[in-house]
């Protein structure tokens, strides 16, 4: 955000902006558009849909311009929002989006003259039209959007950007230099103010009491006095800067990285268990705490040690010498004690990972240790890790509480040291009593920071180690790289082919599908039978792109599904998982989670197409019925229900079934089947299953063994040469 922006009134204007849905007459959404037109000026063509893919729209669906700016910059531009007057936007940031009045926006792509200007409108049809500033300026509501494309993303300069990962914490730090520096300006005077205080002791003991100079006592006390409330002033605004500019940079880089886990391909991300893999996102609280609380004061206060030796060594000379050895040795013990402790720190953080691993794995799956009676085993696992982690704590604790002993040791036998020197100049009249108060106090004050240095290394090491679990998860490729032009296809027609498709899932070593070629035609319904384990849910996976085939091409449409982009592909299929997941929420917001802002009247559509409108009628509270976690409160077969009807929600060309029913009864079943059955004219059906009940839904059957093609034809055919035993069957119910 431009920090140009005006006093208090300009701010909340802004924010009531920048929160500010634009819409014009015709109900379309204006900034999309605007986006997607710059897109294609900067030659980097996005569609509205795609740009719109995955942002969290308000309850009203459409564009604000803090969305403009998410969008535009995960499109592969840098962008901020601005309050300018239109005739101080610079030439040389067109074209810029204008905000106008009515909800309205446009585009400013060149100001042809002194009074006119070129621009493309959203509303008229998208037209490039000239027209007046003045009547442009009489629209206008004060704010533009600034846009450009960030080389750093360029295709020349791709591989560059991902040399650095860590950008994308330091940008963000860095985005808050405004905030950080006023942070820096504050310590400056604090650190100076604190030398009042024993300056003011010397003077009093040396000049006021022999002297009885009592006026000059009061003049001096009340200058004190005046010192300590502004420091009081300062130190709280310095505790303020650090908390917004850390309010700002967390909610930044906490979006940034639910963003990548989003965005990062299946199977890119760390190997470990789904525990582990949330304590490494939560040591994302590690780094939040490190640049919100007393460790960055300390760290700043740090340099200022070297403020208080000089001024000591200006006030009693050689006594400045007992500080001069005494803080290298305290800065090398807390170095050397790093070794140790960064290796121990290591070891907790990963033991960490295990011991959040287990637990997460234990919640998720109470019902079965307790139908299994597998407490004893879990019971078992867990303290080994909590003693592994104990341990691990215990000698980091062990430590750190070495480092603070000790440079709280070296900070008495530094006072005493300073007393002992001081004593012998004033014997010999070199510095005063007032002088060796102030010197000692000074002293104090000059080790103070560095008391924290241990523990203020610690923090650091732990930072460290959180940046680089963080590091590894932000370096994953993540499915649409904003520097990637991907073919736009709005509406599939449902024509799928295997050319030698080869895949292996990460980290295993046989593969899942072994050098698969098969052709769909637009509309055929086609069935997948084989053993558990056979590839059937890996042919699937493919197709939705949730993993890259490495051998082979698979081709969607006759293009390379590598070259559609994700969101396109997904929303023209209606996907079915083997194993039904919802979310926490109401049945309503488990169908519509692909398209929170569509009608009624398509919800209830796909809600008769799956038939749950049976067991919904039954509910008091219908589709507004609380759903738990993962779907508890409803049966296996209801859950299976909902999620046909999420599938079925869009109307989409492409439908994948797999193991729709196999949580069903027989009456839900064939309910289910007769209902698929009516919805199917027009669709690509792609139905996995061990029920040979269910190939009645289908033209043709592909049998899978091993990751190999065994057979495939036509169902009767497939079906007669399973009866009549002329190849080895898969095990097949019903």
């Amino acid at each position: 955000m431009d920090q140009t922006a005006p006093g208090a009134d300009g701010n909340v204007k802004q924010q009531e902006v920048l929160q500010t849905p634009y819409l014009y007459t015709t109900q379309e959404d204006p900034l999309p558009e605007c986006l997607v037109f710059l897109s294609h000026y900067h030659g980097n063509p996005k569609s509205a849909e795609v740009l719109k893919a995955g942002l969290p729209t308000p309850d009203h669906g459409k564009f604000t311009p803090n969305l403009f700016v998410r969008a535009a910059e995960r499109a592969g531009f840098k962008s901020r929002v601005v309050e300018r007057r239109l005739e101080n936007i610079p030439d040389q940031v067109l074209p810029a989006v204008l905000m106008l009045g009515s909800g309205r926006a446009c585009v400013m792509l060149e100001r042809v003259s002194s009074r006119e200007a070129r621009v493309f409108l959203p509303e008229t049809g998208g037209t490039e039209e000239t027209i007046s500033t003045e009547e442009l300026n009489k629209d206008y509501v004060g704010f533009a959007i600034y846009l450009k494309p960030d080389r750093e993303l360029s295709f020349d300069r791709k591989e560059e950007a991902r040399e650095r990962p860590t950008s994308w914490f330091w940008g963000a730090i860095l985005k808050n230099w405004w905030s950080y520096s006023q942070v820096g300006l504050a310590a400056i005077f604090i650190n100076l103010f604190a030398l009042v205080s024993p300056l003011f002791i010397m003077t009093v003991y040396d000049r006021v009491i022999p002297n009885n100079a009592m006026e000059t006592l009061w003049v001096l006390a009340t200058g004190v006095a005046t010192v300590i409330i502004f420091d009081l002033v300062l130190k709280s605004l310095r505790a303020y800067f650090i908390d917004a500019a850390g309010k700002k940079t967390d909610v930044e880089l906490a979006c940034r990285i639910f963003d990548q886990v989003l965005d990062m391909r299946m199977g890119a991300g760390p190997s470990s268990s789904a525990g582990a893999f949330a304590n490494t996102l939560r040591e994302f609280e590690t780094l939040r705490e490190f640049f919100t609380s007393a460790t960055l004061v300390a760290l700043i206060d740090l340099p200022f040690a070297l403020l208080f030796i000089l001024v000591l060594w200006l006030l009693s000379g050689p006594v400045a010498l007992v500080l001069a050895v005494a803080v290298p040795v305290i800065l090398i013990y807390a170095f050397l004690i790093q070794i140790p402790l960064n290796k121990v720190v290591r070891e907790n953080f990963r033991e960490s990972e295990l011991k959040h691993g287990v637990l997460v794995e234990t919640i998720g799956g109470l019902e079965t240790i307790k139908s299994i009676s597998a407490e004893a085993r879990m019971r078992r696992i867990w303290e080994s890790v909590v003693g592994l982690t104990a341990r691990s704590s215990q000698k980091a604790r062990a430590y750190s509480t070495s480092a603070v002993n000790f440079t709280s040791t070296v900070q008495q036998l530094t006072s005493v040291g300073v007393v002992l020197f001081g004593v012998h100049l004033i014997k010999e009249n070199e510095i005063t009593v007032g002088a060796l108060i102030a010197c000692v106090i000074l002293g104090g004050r000059a080790i103070a920071p560095l008391a924290q240095v241990a523990q203020l290394m610690t923090r650091l090491n732990q930072s460290r180690s959180s940046l680089d679990a963080l590091d590894k998860i932000m370096k994953a490729p993540v499915e649409r790289p904003p520097s990637q032009t991907f073919v736009h296809r709005p509406r599939l027609n449902g024509e799928i082919t295997f050319r030698g498709v080869s895949f292996t899932y990460p980290g295993r070593e046989e593969p899942a599908l072994n050098d698969i070629s098969f052709s769909l035609s637009a509309g055929e319904r086609v069935g997948f039978i084989g053993r558990v384990g056979s590839g059937k849910t890996t042919i699937i996976k493919l197709i939705l792109a949730l993993f890259e085939n490495r051998e082979g091409s698979i081709l969607v449409d006759g293009t390379d599904i590598r070259q559609i982009d994700p969101m396109d592909l997904r929303r023209n299929i209606g996907y079915v998982a083997q194993e039904p997941f919802l979310f926490q929420g109401t049945l309503k917001d488990n169908i519509t989670a692909p398209a929170p802002h569509i009608g009624d009247a398509a919800v209830l559509k796909a809600i008769r197409l799956a038939g749950i409108d049976e067991f919904l009628s039954q509910s008091a509270a219908g589709l507004d019925l609380r759903v738990g976690e993962r779907g508890d409160g409803l049966s296996g077969g209801q859950r299976q229900g909902v999620t046909v009807a999420r599938a079925l929600l869009r109307n989409p060309p492409i439908l994948v079934l797999d193991e729709p029913t196999s949580a069903m009864d027989m009456t839900s079943e064939a309910m289910l089947k007769k209902k698929i059955a009516d919805s199917l004219p027009g669709r690509t059906l792609i139905l996995a299953t061990h029920k040979l009940s269910m190939l009645s839904l289908v033209e043709r059957v592909i049998v899978i063994d091993r990751g190999k093609i065994v057979v495939d034809g036509s169902k009767d055919e497939v079906l007669r040469q399973l009866k009549s035993g002329e190849f080895r069957s898969p095990r097949a119910e019903g």
